[in-house]
């Protein structure tokens, strides 16, 4: 056959699309955390997500809402020991952050993103750790961020928090952090009101301080533990603290990259009453220099 005749067909093998996860479940009762990961590519449907519907899927790793319930979301995952399989519900209606529906990232054109959270979804389910099989509810949170530009060349991370309160409000703010450890201005928050409501704050309107570090016997990274995150035009003063230390996260099979990521408790008053809640903390750059977009 002439050179010219033979064509070249795209391989269905071919990586265009990487696809990665992971999950992680906190045994406190055991002071054990446990943590998995999967990358996979889109070809042959290894991996993808649909379009007109909630469906993400990684092998059998799946999240989706059923077409009879787009109310429901299930979310299954398994691997090794570790299992879970979850169906969760919105409480409250979604949360746009940021002022205008955009997030700042840095001060650059495009360091920005869009993001919004489910901030109390009524869970049921199970999860298996080993031969043991738990029935568990409880309330869950759900971001979902996407945008298209890396963090600021003088930003080395960020430490963020998702707080459920026990007032029925919420709160999630982030604090980008500088190579001399300050925050960034475009560092910022969102409050949820009992009605589901978002009032975005910036950085000026809350004081983030950490209290305690922890050093991690692995990575040898030290992360702050226990902060004060103070409120004034809510009069509220709380403490933050993991409910253990060591969650840290090695994701050498899939994001390669080092990070804190746990379970907290909240402590603290507002408008002079007593507060307590029950939060997720993140906190990236302290391994290495995290230079990806959130």
């Amino acid at each position: 056959m002439p050179a010219e005749q033979i064509k070249t067909l795209p391989s269905k093998w071919s990586v265009t699309q990487l696809y990665l996860a992971h999950f992680a479940v906190s045994d406190l009762k055991n002071g054990r955390f446990h943590f998995v990961e999967k990358i996979s590519r889109a070809g042959l449907s290894k991996a993808g997500a649909e379009s007109n519907r909630l469906h993400v899927w990684i092998d059998r790793w799946h999240t989706e809402s059923p077409q009879s319930t787009q109310d429901h979301q299930i979310l299954s995952a398994a691997k090794g020991d570790l299992a879970i399989q979850l169906t969760v519900a919105p409480e409250k209606p979604l949360v746009i952050h940021g002022a205008g529906g955009i997030r700042r990232q840095g001060a650059e054109p495009g360091q920005a993103s869009h993001y919004y959270s489910f901030t109390r979804l009524a869970t049921s389910g199970t999860i298996m750790i080993g031969s043991e099989s738990f029935d568990v509810t409880g309330t869950s949170w759900m971001d979902h961020e996407f945008g298209s530009a890396d963090l600021g060349k003088d930003l080395v991370g960020w430490d963020w928090f998702g707080l459920q309160l026990t007032d029925q409000t919420e709160l999630m703010l982030y604090r980008l952090r500088r190579t001399d450890g300050s925050a960034d201005p475009a560092s910022s928050g969102t409050f949820i009101d009992r009605n589901g409501r978002g009032h975005h704050f910036s950085i000026d309107d809350f004081g983030l301080e950490p209290i305690s570090f922890w050093t991690s016997p692995a990575s040898k990274a030290r992360y702050p533990q226990k902060w004060r995150l103070t409120i004034p035009s809510k009069q509220l003063s709380i403490d933050l603290v993991p409910r253990m230390a060591e969650q840290e996260l090695t994701t050498s099979g899939s994001t390669q990259v080092t990070y804190w990521e746990g379970t907290i408790e909240a402590t603290g008053t507002s408008q002079g009453r007593p507060l307590q809640g029950q939060g997720y903390m993140e906190l990236t750059g302290y391994a290495e220099r995290f230079s990806k977009k959130l």
